[in-house]
């Protein structure tokens, strides 16, 4: 099986010089890469052509639309009859293709997705981010390769999809943010079949600090009431976790001040948080980090999903989003 693999790419020209790096040590080479450059002021044209000789690279610019748009831009272009794409802070393993296929080949899926993971050489930050997006205990889970408390659906960080599926539902809608997740949702409704191929991680990078960590999941919990709107019967009990999450331990750091044996609830929390990252990644200083990004994912993405339930479902506004111009962080 051929593969075109698509990275929407917007001023990362470090970034995708890892990625090309990766891509070119693959054990299986069935596939060509196509780059959108996504009307970028620093271009990646140059790091490009230092990779024409050892993979097969389409590179061409477009006007700044958001990642969704720019994948389709790729789709386009693709020669082959499955697509797959990346995002650019990604570092893909030599056996990625080889894994892919071989499971396509055993239990064939219109579409897949894989998790994402962390090198050792990532920074405390990115560890600690990275844990964060994948624990069980942050209603992560899924993005780790484990059991998760939401049915899987793939992220265009790492995802997978036929051209024929890719074509039927029209690709990626206009959404700027949890546009991967309408993706998914659509392929869905219209009866393709969807799996997680556990073996085909990617080493996720996550260039961010924690500011912008909490703009991007912020954003993401706005996301999901705009796609509660647009898909009736998408929100589930495990994504009001985060609001109620909010809720409760500001009502427990309240109530400390009268009471402060309640401060114990935000103290478990973080004790357990610290035990369980210092268990996985075996650095004290990671797991300290990992508190805080755990605190800042729920906490941002319970405020914007909150937010979003006041202005859309109660107030009956139309669809917004915050930190408009992050929509590639």
């Amino acid at each position: 099986m051929f593969y075109s693999i698509i990275i929407p790419l917007y001023n990362r020209p470090d970034e995708v010089e890892e990625l090309l790096e990766s891509l070119s040590k693959q054990t299986d080479k069935q596939f060509e890469v196509i780059i959108v450059e996504d009307g970028s002021t620093r271009k990646s044209d140059t790091v490009v052509e230092n990779y024409r000789h050892k993979l097969d690279l389409c590179y061409f610019e477009k006007p700044n639309s958001g990642p969704g748009l720019a994948r389709n831009a790729g789709a386009e272009r693709a020669k082959h009859d499955y697509l797959i794409f990346f995002d650019s802070d990604c570092i893909i393993p030599p056996d990625y293709i080889e894994t892919v296929s071989h499971s396509l080949r055993q239990k064939y899926a219109d579409a897949y997705g894989g998790p994402d993971a962390a090198l050792p050489t990532f920074s405390t930050t990115q560890k600690a981010i990275n844990y964060s997006m994948t624990s069980f205990f942050t209603t992560g889970g899924i993005r780790g390769g484990k059991k998760s408390m939401e049915k899987f659906t793939p992220r265009s960080f790492n995802l997978g999809v036929s051209k024929e599926a890719f074509n039927t539902i029209g690709g990626y809608g206009t959404m700027r943010f949890g546009e991967d997740i309408d993706f998914s949702l659509r392929l869905q409704k219209n009866g393709f079949r969807t799996m997680l191929i556990p073996g085909a991680f990617v080493y996720h990078k996550r260039r961010t600090t924690f500011r912008q960590f909490f703009k991007q999941v912020h954003n993401s919990g706005i996301a999901r009431i705009n796609l509660h709107l647009s898909h009736p019967g998408s929100l589930k009990i495990v994504h009001w976790l985060p609001a109620l999450f909010v809720v409760g331990m500001t009502l427990s750091l309240v109530l400390s001040l009268h009471h402060p044996a309640f401060l114990l609830i935000p103290l478990c929390y973080s004790l357990l948080l610290f035990i369980d990252s210092l268990l996985k990644n075996r650095s004290a200083g990671v797991a300290l980090y990992s508190i805080a990004a755990a605190w800042i994912q729920l906490t941002g993405y319970g405020t914007g999903f909150l937010s979003a339930v006041w202005k859309r479902l109660i107030l009956g506004k139309g669809e917004f989003n915050a930190f408009e111009k992050k929509f590639y962080d």
